[in-house]
């Protein structure tokens, strides 16, 4: 007997405990956010709408590190106009279960998490939850636009408020009238307020029509809940075909020449897809650097109906267009800035530029691949910026997690210091602490001489995206010393795409690109193509298929990532250019 009695107890306890996890996360101040590659103190808490000050009180010491996998705590955010919820997933949940925590539909929160699918619904993920106000609105204001679709402009007759009407007759009662039209007491009252004075023979009443009433069935515990994958399938939107592309680009023309070179290469991606037969509208805008000029082209009737938007590339106006382009669902495409937070909670945008953490996280993985067998000699500059500082920190780190050495020397290091630092069992990499012209000129002769002086022992250096403007005064020198430097955007100007592209653009303007990096007429060229393309083949199922996008960007790479379940999306291609000692310019690409 005992042991049925405490097989029971442990059931019981059991249960309490699952029934309490499942509650836990709704009355919780915080939940758990697992950091993934690339994520920083300022991206979680632009990503949750916090301060960084409230993630380091939860989580005392993670001002100072941080690491991949790591689980933190993240306060949720009250606030009176957006009563959101962010929900960590457990085990044993389902999306079904989570519509019954939360009183909301399952259509609700896969519209508030379009980056979730049931095939990454797993523990650990974290979802927005949102208020059942907002979800409710939300289906209205998607309900509401078919039901536009469909109505015919003629509006159907107007149903009339009463269902007949009744004569009071002797002895009669509030009670039996509604008795005899099926309604009730207080439904009769409120069609006819005048009897709340008392009613009287002769008096005629309203019958209204009957509220139509809700059967709600008991509870059949038989009923199994529907899977994952029967709910997100259900709550799948049909998928649209885009017949002609409305694209408009927000930029400064007049203001930034460089803007004008933009437009120009993407002007060359329309005229080569419409000779595949592509239909495109194009939309063009100058957008000047105050809002009145922004507020002033979202006026106009035809920017709500537009499929996609590029730019702008003056900061002041990211929220506002982003705001306008998740309201009316409008693909943004944010060519230039790094630095916007808007992509972290707004899934309609793309950003081409990637973020500072994501871009040096990407670089630590590839360098770490490159080069397993490393010795890394740091060589610290009299000036460098914090952008410098924060990713060598970041790579001693990462080095220091793969068990790679790192030596630190100065930059006036002499040819003797520099060679006491090789290891003949490694492959020795140079890495300056700045990416300035400066730092070259003055490692660049001790480097050399060392290279000269010990043939035999592998070395390179390392460095940045900056340096493919230092190409004409070092070229030689990069050969020589091996060098490798790490960037998003490059083209070899020696290849056919990038030859046949100068010309072309020649052809087209009577006039060179301007020597900048990235060169903008080619930015323009890649990234119109690569979303005007993707649109034109995939519709409105273009975010599912931007993996598939089978394409080779003359200089810009594309390899985009959502930021997380309600947010858009980040560029974190990255590629390392090599300058090898047989006078080959070589870029490889990680993927």
């Amino acid at each position: 007997m005992r042991p049925i009695i405490s097989r029971i107890l442990f059931l019981l306890f059991f249960i309490s405990i699952s029934v309490m996890s499942i509650h836990a996360q709704e009355n919780q101040s915080y939940f758990l956010h697992t950091i993934e590659k690339g994520q920083s103190l300022y991206s979680i808490s632009s990503m949750y709408g916090v301060s960084q000050s409230d993630i380091i009180q939860l989580n005392p010491g993670c001002e100072e590190k941080i690491y991949a996998g790591q689980t933190i705590k993240i306060p949720q955010k009250k606030t009176a106009q957006k009563d959101e919820t962010f929900h960590t997933i457990q085990a044993g949940e389902t999306l079904y279960k989570l519509t019954t925590m939360y009183h909301i539909s399952a259509k609700a929160i896969c519209e508030a998490n379009p980056g979730l699918s049931a095939e990454n619904f797993r523990i650990g993920q974290v979802i927005r939850i949102p208020s059942e106000d907002e979800g409710e609105q939300e289906e209205g204001r998607k309900g509401k636009v078919e039901e536009n679709k469909a109505t015919s402009a003629i509006q159907a007759p107007v149903k009339p408020r009463c269902k007949d009407m009744h004569k009071v007759k002797r002895r009669e009662t509030i009670f039996s009238v509604s008795r005899e039209y099926g309604i009730t007491e207080q439904e009769l009252i409120d069609a006819n307020p005048e009897l709340k004075q008392g009613m009287k023979k002769g008096q005629f009443l309203c019958i209204p029509y009957p509220v139509a009433k809700t059967v709600v069935p008991e509870e059949n515990k038989n009923i199994i809940p529907p899977t994952d994958k029967e709910l997100f399938q259900a709550n799948k939107e049909k998928p649209e075909r885009i017949s002609t592309i409305k694209a408009a680009i927000l930029l400064p023309f007049i203001q930034d020449k460089r803007m004008v070179e933009y437009y120009e290469g993407f002007l060359m991606a329309v005229d080569s897809l419409k000779r595949t037969g592509i239909s495109i509208d194009l939309y063009a805008y100058n957008c000047g650097e105050d809002k009145a000029s922004l507020n002033s082209i979202l006026a106009k009737d035809e920017m709500k109906k537009m499929n996609i938007i590029f730019g702008p590339s003056q900061s002041q106006h990211t929220k506002t267009l982003a705001e306008f382009a998740k309201k009316h669902d409008i693909r943004m495409i944010i060519p230039f800035s790094s630095k916007e937070d808007e992509v972290f909670n707004n899934p309609f945008i793309y950003q081409i530029n990637t973020p500072q953490s994501y871009l040096y996280s990407e670089v630590y993985e590839h360098f770490t691949r490159q080069f397993p067998d490393a010795n890394v000699i740091i060589l610290e500059a009299a000036n460098t910026d914090k952008d410098k500082i924060e990713f060598i920190k970041g790579l001693k780190q990462e080095l220091k997690n793969k068990g790679i050495p790192v030596k630190t020397l100065q930059e006036t290091a002499t040819a003797e210091m520099l060679k006491n630092a090789l290891r003949n069992d490694k492959e020795n990499i140079f890495i300056p602490t700045s990416d300035s012209d400066v730092t070259l000129i003055k490692i660049i002769p001790q480097l050399t001489l060392v290279k000269r002086e010990n043939p035999e022992i592998p070395f390179h250096l390392f460095g940045y995206p900056k340096w493919q403007t230092y190409t004409k005064n070092h070229l030689d020198s990069f050969f020589e010393l091996d060098t490798y430097f790490y960037s998003s955007f490059y083209t070899n100007n020696l290849l056919p795409a990038a030859i046949n592209f100068i010309k072309a653009y020649h052809k087209w303007y009577s006039k060179d690109m301007v020597i900048n990096y990235p060169q903008y007429g080619m930015l323009g060229f890649d990234t119109g193509f690569f979303f005007l393309k993707g649109l034109s083949k995939y519709g409105s199922e273009l975010e599912k298929n931007l993996s598939n996008m089978d394409l080779t960007p003359i200089q810009t790479g594309f390899k985009f990532q959502r930021v997380n379940n309600w947010g858009g999306f980040i560029n974190k291609k990255v590629f390392f250019v090599h300058f090898t000692k047989d006078y080959e310019l070589v870029k490889l690409d990680f993927e």
